[in-house]
């Protein structure tokens, strides 16, 4: 495993890792561990001590934020879709079965961001989490990183978002109220489809659909306002216009501030994973893929708008809107809820 390569900027948005940059961590600082239980068999965690923990996005990125925190690199989730899985070959694992199985975890990022958020040289910039594997995969009951993180930020009334897959986003509900008291704090569970059965193949290690929106309902109740990025629409697979209409419609009667579709991007590393999956369960689809992903890793223009286009009509007939972009939603959170007045959370 080449852990001296991993420099500070190597694959926060999927690009290739710069050169001359300093390493994350040496080997030396890597300790492989395994555990025998049914919810980690087969899974391999390598500890690593690193060096830094708030990553800059490259200048280049689509991504609408500057600055990231993962805690974790691989991600037991599985989708066969992760643009992320290109970043296991900076460490020369392997971007299939390796990144499903094979989790970094940086288990000193709390007080290394505690370290950052304290520094003079930090203006307080808004932190995106999430954006490159799950903070909230399955390692993180384990682990339990992210306590200590959002306690960090809470402390430093330091804005911040989470995108998660992960319902145990929920144990650290408290802690979210608390930092949404005196900083804005932005929730996104990713939803792209609720049909189960396309889950169980593409989606296998997450939670099902509909656990993951009865999360949005509770951090909604609990005034954590929460959207919903659904993502990814797989063509031909998941965007008919009735699985479209049940996955608004399951949003929306989970509460959701916001529905902000994502098509499917297959990037380097991803898409020869996805692509393999997509020959062994639909093989008639392979060659309108190509044809549609012919030009690069996006869909084209015309079929990304038509979906967003879909989506949107589909949100406002619901009651619901698009997120605005790279903007965190903040709710305020009452002291008392048990004594608060209902209230009708604003759209976006």
């Amino acid at each position: 495993m080449r852990w001296d390569q991993l420099t500070e900027n190597a694959g926060n948005d999927g690009d290739a890792a710069p050169r001359g940059n300093p390493a994350l961590f040496g080997a030396d600082a890597v300790t492989t561990r395994t555990f025998d239980t049914p919810e980690f068999r087969g899974i391999t965690f390598h500890e690593v001590r690193a060096r830094s923990i708030v990553n800059r996005v490259p200048g280049a990125s689509r991504m609408p934020f500057e600055w990231t925190v993962n805690p974790y690199r691989g991600c037991s989730h599985a989708c066969v879709y992760c643009f992320a899985r290109r970043t296991h070959s900076y460490l020369d694992l392997d971007t299939g079965l390796g990144f499903d199985s094979q989790i970094v975890v940086k288990i000193n990022a709390p007080e290394l961001l505690r370290s950052k958020l304290g520094s003079r040289q930090w203006q307080g910039a808004h932190i995106a989490m999430g954006t490159n594997v799950d903070c909230y995969q399955r390692a993180e009951g384990r682990y339990q990183l992210m306590p200590g993180i959002i306690t960090a930020l809470r402390d430093r009334a330091n804005p911040f978002s989470i995108l998660t897959k992960g319902t145990l986003i929920l144990r650290d509900l408290e802690l979210l109220r608390q930092a949404a008291e005196v900083t804005d704090v932005g929730v996104c569970v990713s939803v792209g489809f609720v049909d189960e059965t396309l889950w169980r193949t593409v989606e296998p290690g997450t939670p099902s659909p509909g656990r993951r929106l009865d999360a949005v309902r509770t951090l909604t109740e609990a005034g954590i306002g929460c959207g919903v990025l659904m993502a990814p629409v797989i063509p031909f697979i998941g965007d008919h216009p009735d699985q479209l209409r049940a996955t608004v419609r399951a949003i929306a009667a989970a509460g959701a501030t916001s529905v902000t579709p994502l098509v499917l991007h297959l990037r380097p590393g991803a898409r020869e994973w996805f692509m393999a999956w997509l020959g062994h369960h639909h093989p008639h689809l392979v060659r309108r893929y190509e044809r549609l992903y012919a030009e690069g890793a996006y869909a084209p223009k015309w079929y990304q708008r038509r979906i967003t286009g879909h989506v949107h009509q589909l949100a406002a007939e619901y009651g619901i809107g698009p997120a605005q972009r790279g903007t965190p939603r903040r709710v305020p959170v009452p002291r008392e809820p048990e004594l608060a007045e209902p209230t009708q959370l604003t759209l976006l």
